[in-house]
């Protein structure tokens, strides 16, 4: 199902991109209500499609400001507590960023981190999370390289980040959450992704 996938992606995104950012879309290029409608829309298309054999190629282009007006005001109920306002950029050349305000407080308690060499125990409270890299598909597995990332501007190393992504992307089928290095399968019989400048092309 597309939707449970977004659901990851919306997470990974807005946490890490995560998609995830370094360049996070500022507040007129959010789109609106009818942009995240429109992105609404194809995804649905998209996942019809999915259903039914079709050796015919299809390609589904989305913007920048349709995935940002998703985010903003359609993907309420796939965005996992504690993470808010939520944005990507699309860079080109299969370059992506993302970057949230993440509660790290919960990231802590489930931890339990005490020792001052885990940076967990002294980022606290709610802070934006930012991160950066490059997503690459073929033949309907997806892999995504982180690149940087960084919490309040400040660079952290991948393995803080992980536990941040670890955390806010676990579930009954993922009691650990998804790891950022880990191939995917690609939803809706799509081949591939290709990512421009402001624009991401779903091909079934």
């Amino acid at each position: 199902m597309v939707h449970s996938h977004l659901r990851a992606c919306a997470s990974l995104a807005g946490v890490v991109l995560a998609c995830v950012a370094v360049a996070a879309a500022r507040g007129d290029e959010r789109g609106t209500r009818k942009d995240a409608e429109a992105f609404k829309t194809k995804i649905g298309a998209i996942s019809k499609r999915g259903a039914v054999a079709d050796p015919k190629p299809l390609r589904t282009p989305f913007t920048e400001r349709e995935v940002n007006a998703y985010l903003a005001y359609g993907a309420e109920e796939h965005i996992p507590t504690g993470v808010v306002n939520p944005s990507m950029a699309i860079l080109g050349d299969g370059r992506v960023s993302g970057t949230a305000v993440v509660d790290l407080d919960r990231v802590r308690r489930q931890r339990n981190a005490t020792s001052w060499f885990d940076p967990i125990s002294y980022l606290t409270g709610s802070l934006p999370v930012a991160a950066s890299g490059r997503i690459t598909t073929n033949n309907g597995v997806g892999r995504f390289e982180l690149q940087s990332a960084s919490v309040s501007s400040i660079p952290v190393p991948k393995i803080f980040l992980q536990q941040i992504v670890s955390y806010y992307t676990q579930s009954p089928s993922r009691p650990s959450g998804i790891r950022i290095d880990d191939p995917f399968a690609l939803p809706a019989r799509i081949r591939e992704i290709e990512v421009g400048r402001h624009e991401a092309t779903i091909v079934q």
